[in-house]
């Protein structure tokens, strides 16, 4: 038998040969910010999270006759460590008949630029 007949290569084949490799590199920063972005509103959620959390801790705790600790300390401690740091966090508390927490972290940044991005959550409780 006989192999078939191959077909002698068109022209112009060879100009083409990395052109797949030169669109994906043109569009890797694309995606590298793509993926930036989304990792930067995980963040910021978890902030968003972690503040309310902290808001919801210092309230209970100044609502509380029994508590110990302050509602700043109780505040300060559910927040994670990396959170806190470099001036990240700030508590205040307001309120009369009622205790009202409130409780700013900075969202830390990768994204260049976004660095003065805050999560700012409130609790209320009733005093006992």
């Amino acid at each position: 038998m006989r192999p078939p007949p191959t077909t002698p290569p068109r022209a112009g084949t060879r100009r083409d040969r990395g052109q797949v490799a030169m669109e994906y590199l043109g569009f890797l920063p694309l995606l590298l910010l793509v993926a930036m972005a989304a990792i930067q509103l995980g963040l910021a959620a978890y902030a968003v999270n972690q503040a309310g959390t902290a808001a919801r801790a210092g309230a209970r705790t100044e609502a509380s006759y029994d508590a110990h600790g302050t509602g700043e300390s109780a505040a300060r401690d559910a927040v994670s460590d990396w959170l806190k740091k470099d001036q990240g966090f700030d508590y205040r508390e307001s309120g009369g008949s009622d205790v009202k927490a409130t409780v700013r972290i900075k969202v830390p940044s990768i994204v260049p630029g976004l660095d003065d991005w805050y999560a700012v959550r409130s609790a209320t409780m009733p005093r006992e």
